[in-house]
């Protein structure tokens, strides 16, 4: 196991800032996920990491090592990547001993160590098949394993599971995580998709135009967002934002609730809230709306679960809602920064 950091890393594309001064520490062993929308520089940094890119700035170390000059074989790491780059003409044995056969081992200690990953990732029965012959699912394991041989000290997995169906994904995403935790080796995992990430991640550094705009727990980073960039970009639905003179305020829909609803001596903020649409979505009821002249009539939504069948909101109406007042948040309207609370 090691610990990664990144020290003021910058990557240029000629004008466009990739990567713009990005400091990042892992801990040792954990999983840590690079979330954000596509072009936001998370698979720039892994590849950076890698050494698959040199960095136009800054300095990259893995454990005590400033790894930044070194070739990826000699940066003691594994990337997986999202194609999973297998090579077609060479079954699943060969494929895993790949990275084997280069470091010149020994055939019968090779054909140990395949034998050890196949089985760990349960594909031992498939080592004669070739990729053209396996399930999406399957070719994702035979990266893993190859990658799982060398005894890296670092693993990088660049959106390992994208092509993966969504029933596909659900329980990969189970195999893999429980994986990393019997291994413990330290992992930075690239990903847009917010549950992966959320389930998956020890941590989450949330990114956005080459930045770190927050790294924490996924429970931190949802219920406690920096700025609005973050707060808008986890959540589905996102975190509702409205306008309220200098400062935005912000609440998840999932806290906003009809005011006879919230339960407890909590004290609440409350909100006449007008109902354009509801969408029933089996789970969730997703009621959508505008809220008053005192808020700019913005335009909010609120997730209502269905357990609450004895409450029902019609279209045109308006209500009463509210939100408990610890679970809103304030935002400064010119930066998008968190700010301290105001009376509302």
């Amino acid at each position: 196991m090691a610990v990664v950091r990144t020290q003021g890393l910058v990557k240029h594309f000629g004008e466009v800032k990739a990567v713009n001064g990005v400091d990042i520490v892992s801990k040792e062993g954990e999983f840590l996920v690079l979330l954000g929308p596509s072009g936001c520089g998370k698979t720039t940094l892994l590849r950076i990491i890698a050494g698959l890119e040199k960095p136009s700035a800054g300095d990259i170390f893995i454990g005590d090592q400033v790894v930044t000059p070194l070739p990826p074989r000699a940066r003691g790491i594994a990337m997986v990547f999202q194609s999973y780059a297998l090579y077609p003409h060479l079954n699943v044995f060969k494929n895993i001993a790949f990275p084997l056969k280069a470091a010149k081992m020994p055939k019968e200690d090779m054909k140990q160590k395949v034998e050890w990953a196949a089985t760990m990732f349960g594909i031992d029965r498939l080592l004669h098949r070739k990729p053209r012959e396996l399930s999406g699912g399957e070719r994702q394991r035979v990266a893993l394993a190859r990658a799982l041989v060398r005894e890296p000290n670092v693993f990088l997995l660049d959106e390992p599971l994208s092509n993966l169906d969504a029933k596909l994904r659900t329980s990969a995403r189970e195999e893999l995580h429980r994986f990393q935790k019997s291994v413990g080796i330290t992992t930075i995992y690239v990903t847009h998709d917010q549950v992966e990430a959320m389930g998956m991640g020890d941590r989450i550094a949330v990114m956005n135009e080459g930045k770190v705009r927050q790294l924490g727990i996924p429970a931190e980073v949802y219920s406690e967002p920096a700025d609005t960039f973050v707060a808008g970009f986890l959540g589905s639905p996102p975190m509702n934002l409205v306008e309220a003179g200098e400062r935005l305020v912000g609440f998840r829909p999932e806290c906003f609730l009809p005011r006879e609803l919230h339960i407890g001596g909590n004290e609440v903020v409350s909100l006449r809230f007008e109902v354009t649409r509801v969408e029933d979505l089996g789970a969730d009821r997703l009621v959508y709306g505008k809220l008053g002249e005192r808020f700019n009539h913005s335009h909010v939504v609120a997730n209502l679960p269905t357990s609450f069948t004895h409450y029902s909101v019609q279209t045109g109406a308006t209500y009463d809602f509210a939100v408990p007042k610890d679970d809103v948040k304030f935002f400064d309207s010119k930066t998008g920064l968190r700010t301290e609370p105001v009376p509302l």
